[in-house]
């Protein structure tokens, strides 16, 4: 590879890793927006409709985490609200899934998996430029 190539590749990955902190934010908001979706159904049965936990069991308490974790979607503590969330698919997949095979595709864990690790991903990252973090306190991304 001469030089010109590789100075070339390098510019592509610098314009690439740009938009980093905003694929961030979008991440945040699609990921937030799913796992939304189920404490709503856990807690109120909508979209889904499943009954309702009894209250402040395990089903419960992981509703509202999964609920009160939409907050996740504006960016709102989302450092701080993204770590309980990943320990709760981290618990989840222990007590839920992994009891019943070693292996996520048997025991249907994997999204409890990506759940979990995209959560840390987000405690260590942050919410990106795009989150009330961002505008409240005044984090801006890395030119």
């Amino acid at each position: 590879m001469t030089q010109s190539e590789l100075t070339s590749h390098t510019q592509q990955w610098t314009a690439w890793s740009r938009w980093s902190p905003y694929v961030l934010s979008i991440v945040r908001i699609v990921v937030a927006l799913l796992f939304f979706e189920h404490g709503l159904s856990k807690l109120f049965g909508f979209p889904q409709p499943l009954p309702p936990p009894a209250l402040f069991s395990l089903a419960w308490f992981s509703g509202a985490i999964e609920f009160v974790g939409g907050l996740l979607t504006i960016g709102l503590f989302s450092r701080a609200a993204a770590f309980i969330m990943s320990g709760e698919m981290a618990i989840g997949y222990f007590l839920s899934h992994a009891p019943h095979s070693f292996f996520p595709i048997l025991n249907r864990g994997d999204a409890a998996i990506l759940y979990c690790f995209i959560f840390l991903y987000i405690a260590f990252a942050g919410g990106g430029p795009w989150s009330l973090d961002a505008k409240l306190w005044g984090r801006r991304p890395a030119p």
